[in-house]
């Protein structure tokens, strides 16, 4: 890999996946994007609002005048990090979901039987 130093490829645009990532998430409606942007549960909002913030800090805003500077690749770095932890948390929120649905199929053979 040819990297300069501070610079990623999947972040600076000449990657040929990160062009068709890019290329797929422009196609998409507004309101699927809308959809998968939004946490299905309080829970997941809550893991993810606590995971951001302990990424960029926890000083409560309305007691401190906080500006955060940062350079392009570093917030690629943030962003991917959020990304990630969001797509884990979706699969764990649906495994989750899926294993209560299981859970109830067979508490509802037990007592058929």
């Amino acid at each position: 890999m040819n990297n300069t130093p501070n610079q990623l490829p999947e972040f600076n645009g000449n990657g040929s996946e990160f062009n068709q990532l890019w290329s797929y998430v422009q196609s998409l409606s507004p309101e699927t994007v809308a959809q998968m942007s939004r946490p299905a549960s309080p829970e997941v909002f809550q893991v993810m609002e606590r995971n951001i913030v302990g990424l960029l800090g926890g000083l409560p805003s309305e007691h401190f005048d906080i500006t955060i500077s940062t350079s392009r690749e570093d917030l690629g770095r943030l962003l991917a990090s959020a990304m990630m932890s969001g797509y884990f948390l979706r699969n764990a929120e649906q495994r989750m979901v899926f294993e209560k649905a299981l859970a109830g199929v067979d508490a509802g053979e037990e007592k058929a039987e």
